[in-house]
């Protein structure tokens, strides 16, 4: 996998969002949703069908933080 290439829930997944508004490093979304995102625990949770809190972060930790609003 290239490090260009982005996940295909990066549209629509709630760390983008997160990063956007600066509630989030945007180191998440570099090391994950375009870099290797096969090891994010949300894009695989989506691939699967499973059910996982907007406030999950991409290595399975839930992120209290972001759960406020």
């Amino acid at each position: 996998m290239r490090k260009s290439e982005s996940c295909r829930w990066f549209p629509v997944c709630p760390m983008r969002a997160y990063t956007e508004s600066g509630r989030l490093d945007p180191v998440w979304m570099r090391d994950y949703c375009h870099g290797d995102f096969g090891r994010c625990v949300r894009f695989r949770m989506e691939e699967e069908g499973r059910p996982h809190p907007d406030w999950m972060l991409p290595d399975g930790s839930l992120d209290e933080r972001l759960k406020s609003e």
